[in-house]
């Protein structure tokens, strides 16, 4: 006699709670032996698909004691429950439950890649069940490429596929004509022949006469347990069966079987719902553009400005009057002089200096007026901030000290007062006193300096003596030697002038601060204006958990397929985590792809606008986007993984 493989004691079954509950099953209390074939039958709303439902571990009990092959299944974890469905039972279903999208061996093949089954071994045995079954010229077809009697012959391969120890048939022939449902019943009971222990399912009192022990089930309850002994038992032959598929398996390859098998099914997804997918995709593309494009806007204005002012020199100190930036009595301190200046010049540290002197006045030429910025320097000022003559020439250091009545004027001044005709040696009047040019500038912006401003440079000396008669300088600018620390170099020129002036009645602003500052405030803004662009990120984020959920729902009979073939719930969980990472990991891509396009088209056609493409950002970016799709794609993932697999086989 062969050893029971199923055992159900006191077996109860309820839905809902409270005045609510409704009990199926009442105490059922059964025993299958090994290689039999056994058919339970009973009316329309008996319990039997109830019962066949916590057999095949789809569902569980409410009290009572399940076990198969001696291990109680009502504590067991849902990946244990999986396991059992993989690997000991092989479910034939009256719909067939055939994934659409696969053909017939991908469709086989299913509960094997959970398994963990080598790719080539089960491609080998799922051709040859398919061979086994008549379908050997159908194995590249889809479901809807099939009849139903060859679709149901699919399921029936699918579960044999890791051996189908035992098959549970749920109205196998429900849904076909007479002639394939005998072909089906033929197969079934064949199988049965070869060892497998077959549990069939049926109203049909003629499907029920194949089995060798039909099992009436009515209002829950066992109405009785005959034997047909018109049927074969085949117990001893079972009893000698090992149907064993497990020294296939390999980890390694069982889990990149399993991953790739989730990869393919999350593009398949993709590609079938293109239109929403590709909507999905959207608020991840804004969301990366408003990103990259804000920080790479943010960077080209700081690049700007730290290039304005490296063009004046990146070691250059200003020593200016008062205590600080803003001080309101810095007008009233007047005790920067020439030999200051000359003081400086004899420091180690120091390569150049030049005095400022400036005004603003209106400068006249023939019936040209215009307001104009007069700046009072030596020969060294224009070294110090990087200009370059274009025509004539600059003054010299002689002629810097004694007060010759001639300039350089910027380009702007040219052609304001010289528009068609060279002002070499032309006179301009600037309050009243004539102004030789001998020098143009190139036309190149000056660091804090207004670009549409026009600006004349003459000799300090003649600016004091001739023109405001000031016997002061207003600040002084001193460029360092290379090498030379410019903190130290601060240091030392603050003990010079306390020293002379017996106070500290001056401030001193290096470049190297300057751009530390814009630099620290820039990288701020940046981050503000950064973390406002995240906000459209995170959108984008909250669209994919919906459209994810959506697709949940959508998917939720191929969810239940896949359960009950034995798909564990981190394989679920897997498919659509990847589905979600790969649709944020794309469309932060192509929000990169976009943002470079529209730099680039900005410019061409609008050059004033800088932009600066990080590297770090367009990374940072791009795995933001993947950890918003693990994020938001965590709850649908999750979702679906949870699903009870019979709910989920019943969406239809």
């Amino acid at each position: 006699m062969a050893q029971p493989i199923l055992k159900l004691e006191n077996i109860t079954k309820s839905y809902g709670s409270g005045v609510a509950k409704v009990e199926v099953l009442h105490g059922i209390n059964l025993t299958i032996n090994r290689g039999e074939l056994v058919a339970i039958v009973g009316p329309s709303g008996s319990g039997k698909s109830t019962l066949m439902n916590i057999i095949g571990c789809l569902d569980t009990p409410t009290t009572g004691s399940y076990q198969v092959d001696g291990n109680d299944t009502f504590n067991m974890l849902p990946d244990e429950l999986a396991a059992l469905r993989r690997d000991f039972f092989g479910f034939i279903f009256q719909r067939y439950h055939l994934l659409g999208h696969l053909n017939a061996q991908e469709n086989v093949q299913v509960p094997s890649i959970y398994a963990g089954i080598k790719e080539d071994s089960r491609s080998k045995k799922s051709v040859e069940l398919l061979t086994r079954l008549g379908l050997e010229d159908k194995t590249l077809n889809k479901p809807s490429q099939l009849s139903g009697g060859q679709q149901q012959r699919v399921s029936i391969a699918r579960a044999l596929m890791n051996g189908g120890q035992i098959i549970l048939a749920d109205e196998p022939t429900g849904a076909l004509d007479s002639k394939s449902g005998a072909e089906v019943m033929d197969i079934l009971t064949s199988l049965n022949a070869q060892g497998h222990t077959v549990i069939l399912v049926t109203h049909d009192p003629k499907i029920a006469a194949h089995a060798h022990r039909v099992i009436t089930i009515k209002d829950g309850n066992v109405e009785s347990d005959s034997i047909n002994e018109s049927v074969s038992d085949h117990q001893d032959v079972a009893e000698n069966k090992e149907i064993s598929y497990g020294d296939e398996i390999n980890s390694f390859h069982a889990y990149f079987d399993r991953f790739r098998e989730a990869y393919v099914m999350a593009i398949r997804a993709m590609i079938s719902n293109r239109m929403r997918t590709l909507l999905t995709m959207l608020g991840i593309i804004i969301g990366i553009m408003s990103v990259v494009c804000v920080v790479a806007l943010a960077r080209g204005a700081s690049d700007k400005v730290i290039e304005n002012i490296s063009s004046m020199g990146t070691n250059t100190i200003t020593i200016m009057p008062g205590e600080k930036m803003g001080d309101m009595r810095s007008g009233k301190v007047r005790t920067l002089s020439v030999k200051d200046l000359k003081a400086l010049k004899g420091q180690p540290y120091c390569d150049s200096a030049s005095p400022t002197v400036q005004t603003s006045s209106t400068v006249n030429r023939l019936n040209v007026e215009a307001s104009v910025t007069v700046y009072g320097v030596s020969e060294d000022y224009f070294r110090v901030y990087g200009m370059e003559i274009e025509r004539g020439r600059m003054f010299t250091k002689d002629e810097s000290e004694m007060s010759p009545q001639f300039g350089v004027i910027d380009y702007n001044t040219k052609k304001t007062f010289f528009p068609y005709e060279d002002p070499i040696g032309k006179r301009i009047l600037v309050k009243g006193k004539p102004i030789t040019v001998i020098g143009v500038l190139v036309n190149k912006e000056v660091a804090f300096r207004p670009s549409d401003n026009l600006y004349v440079y003459i000799p300090y000396t003649t600016l004091m003596n001739r023109i405001i008669k000031q016997n002061y300088i207003s600040s002084i600018i001193v460029r360092t030697k290379d090498g030379f620390s410019p903190a130290v170099a601060e240091a030392s020129i603050t003990n010079l002038l306390k020293t002379r002036h017996g106070r500290k009645d001056f401030f001193l602003q290096s470049s190297d601060t300057i751009m530390k500052s814009i630099s620290q405030t820039t990288g701020t803004f940046t981050l503000l204006i950064s973390a406002i662009a995240v906000i459209s990120l995170v959108v984008g984020g909250i669209g994919v958990m919906n459209i994810m959920l959506v697709s949940v729902t959508e998917r939720t009979r191929e969810i239940g397929i896949r359960v009950a073939v034995g798909a564990r719930r981190s394989d679920i969980m897997t498919q659509f985590l990847i589905e979600s990472i790969t649709v944020c990991i794309i469309g932060g891509l192509l929000g990169v792809i976009f943002s470079m396009i529209l730099g680039f088209v900005l410019s061409i056609v609008m050059p004033a606008i800088p932009l600066s493409f990080s590297v770090t950002s367009i990374v940072v970016a791009v795995i933001t986007s993947s950890i918003i799709g693990i994020v938001f794609g965590y709850m649908p993932a999750r979702s679906a993984a949870r699903l009870n697999p019979i709910d989920a086989l019943a969406r239809e």
